[in-house]
């Protein structure tokens, strides 16, 4: 009976932490999303050629390594767009995140975790004097720890996102 009860229970916590996985990715793809939708502005404004397109197509890619510091540059505008960055010592503007965050479906501990995250990038890249390519590796480390989390949405899904937006 024991034995029992101790299978049951951990099969309730899987299911809990299966189902908050996907409630994350869910919230990341509707971040993403929101990104996506200023693609084009973005790309026009910065004078970008389209391999930008695919640069970002490819972010959630595990296997994708960013290198182009023009996707920072990219990833600057939009999130400036989306009054993501404090424009004094351009860095993530805390608290305008934890709200993005919690408008794409987040609740106050994954929207917290979202923001230290992104502030733990910033500060492992301060050193970095370059902007574009600062928020390039940024970006980079928040995609690493996405996946560590298994939050980072499937390809499918992205690209379906993508395809919708632009």
């Amino acid at each position: 009976m024991a034995v029992l009860t101790k299978w049951r229970m951990f099969v309730v916590f899987l299911f809990l932490n299966l189902n908050n996985v996907q409630s994350s990715q869910d919230i990341i793809k509707s971040m993403t999303a929101s990104f996506g939708k200023l693609v084009k502005e973005c790309q026009t404004e910065l004078k970008l050629g389209d391999e930008i397109l695919q640069e970002f197509v490819s972010y959630w890619r595990e296997d994708y390594q960013l290198v182009n510091r023009d996707i920072g540059c990219m990833m600057l505008c939009m999130a400036s767009r989306l009054d993501l960055v404090n424009f004094g010592d351009m860095t993530l503007h805390h608290g305008n995140a934890y709200e993005f965050a919690k408008s794409h479906g987040a609740d106050d501990a994954t929207a917290g975790q979202i923001v230290t995250i992104i502030h733990d990038c910033e500060k492992a890249n301060m050193d970095e004097s370059d902007l574009c390519t600062r928020i390039m590796k940024i970006a980079k480390c928040f995609k690493v720890n996405m996946h560590d989390l298994k939050w980072a949405p499937s390809m499918e899904v992205i690209l379906e996102e993508v395809m919708i937006s632009t």
